[in-house]
């Protein structure tokens, strides 16, 4: 994706933004129902800025199937045995140590599609900083700090993926976008946006000026989002090695030790005209994605995570040597919500952060994870277990509890592990990271 080929066109359809796709460039289309792109960036009005918000939202679902399904097939949380690309367990799988195709699809539209929906969160930004709408300071705010997080969300899977490629933060001007930085410093920079959302949805006032989807039940004030907000800083914390920092975020955000694991934020699905299903809900018998061999044999007996997510085919399919029995089952329906941030991780969260310092805490918290999946308490070689028994517990109650969510590769890379991960096939390789899209190498 070319970010100076970048360009928006908006139509007041459901009050969402549409995207006109050719390859990875996004072309302008004529606009007879709306306002372009440009005539937002000054003077919107409060009708524009909601328009706007509401495109955020919809933006935000851009190919983010992409994302879930390939960092879950190169962790090998899972398979694509569809067999209707041979990409999907040649490429993605690295057989035979073969790698990713700079310019290939796999690559580029995670790439391009979280950073549509960046630009999305940008527009709202420079429109509501630029409105004629006469708002407040905490109304501002509140667009504001609603744009900032969602920008940071997006910016954590691009970063995800690129690794030490790096990526670019600053996308405001498409001619001139800024430089790519490391990956250390794009979780620096992550975790500053996330601090200023946070400062901006503290003095945010009691509600928004805009309407969030049900996604957001429960996080749908400046107060609510905030403790979302606080969540993202914690992840982003842990995967700098902050374990103080991530507690001390976790203390602000919807962490509940005792409470719903699947509270949390979510993208939302519909069937309507001019929404579109949850494209992670996978028909059964008809849509292969299918449980690696080596997470079916390291379940434990009665793991509800296990049963409630993945259920049996009549047979076995088996692609390009890859086989599996156990479908992934994640959801009911094809309106069923996708979730971007639960308790049940935030709960994992602190049980990681605690290794080392309290590994009491540690170790309830997990047995309680354990709980709730219908297990019983772990049991460890010593009595206290050690900070390594922990961290090992920790590594299986993650892979189970998280499976099919995109977090297994990310995790096993950032505990130095990814050569602990099972291959399939001889010559298998394990990507360490996605390659830089070729359009954007320097």
């Amino acid at each position: 994706m070319n970010f100076n080929k970048i360009k928006y066109s908006f139509l007041g359809l459901a009050a969402c933004v549409l995207l006109t796709v050719t390859s990875c460039n996004i072309e302008d289309i004529p606009n007879p129902n709306g306002p372009t792109f440009e005539g937002f960036e000054e003077g919107a009005t409060l009708a524009d800025l909601r328009l706007l918000s509401n495109g955020v939202q919809a933006a935000m679902r851009t190919d983010i199937e992409y994302y879930i399904w390939t960092t879950s097939i190169v962790g090998r949380d899972y398979y694509d045995l569809n067999g209707v690309d041979p990409r999907y367990t040649g490429e993605l799988c690295g057989e035979q140590g073969a790698q990713l195709d700079d310019a290939g699809f796999l690559t580029t539209r995670t790439f391009s599609g979280r950073y549509r929906s960046i630009r999305n969160a940008n527009l709202l930004i420079t429109a509501a900083t630029n409105s004629d709408a006469s708002l407040s300071t905490e109304e501002l705010n509140g667009f504001l700090g609603f744009a900032n997080t969602i920008k940071a969300h997006d910016l954590l899977l691009v970063l995800n993926q690129q690794f030490q490629n790096g990526i670019r933060i600053d996308v405001t001007d498409l001619d001139a976008p800024g430089p790519f930085v490391s990956y250390a410093e794009g979780l620096s920079a992550i975790a500053s946006l996330l601090e200023e959302a946070k400062a901006q949805l503290s003095n945010g006032g009691s509600e928004f000026l805009f309407d969030l989807t049900s996604g957001f039940a429960g996080f749908n004030t400046p107060a609510g989002l905030l403790q979302f907000n606080q969540a993202l800083a914690a992840r982003v914390a842990l995967y700098q090695g902050d374990k103080p920092g991530a507690l001390s975020k976790l203390s602000d955000s919807f962490l509940d030790l005792g409470g719903n694991y699947n509270n949390g934020v979510s993208l939302v699905w519909g069937t309507s005209g001019n929404d579109r299903a949850n494209p992670i809900f996978f028909v059964y018998d008809q849509d292969y994605y299918m449980a690696t061999p080596d997470f079916v044999a390291n379940a434990e007996a009665g793991d509800l995570r296990f049963s409630q997510k993945l259920d049996t085919i009549p047979g076995v399919q088996t692609v390009a040597g890859l086989s599996g029995k156990y479908q992934v089952q994640l959801y009911g329906s094809n309106v069923d919500a996708l979730p971007m941030m639960r308790n049940e991780e935030l709960v994992l969260i602190y049980a990681e952060a605690n290794i080392g310092s309290n590994n009491a805490a540690a170790q309830t918290a997990l047995d309680d994870i354990r709980a709730a999946a219908g297990l019983a308490p772990a049991v460890y070689a010593t009595t206290p277990p050690t900070d390594a028994e922990l961290v090992t517990q920790l590594i299986h109650e993650r892979r189970y509890s998280l499976f099919g969510e995109g977090h297994r590769w990310v995790d096993m890379r950032r505990w130095g592990l990814l050569g602990d991960i099972v291959v399939d096939r001889p010559g298998d390789v394990i990507h360490e990271q996605f390659p830089r899209p070729a359009s954007e190498v320097e």
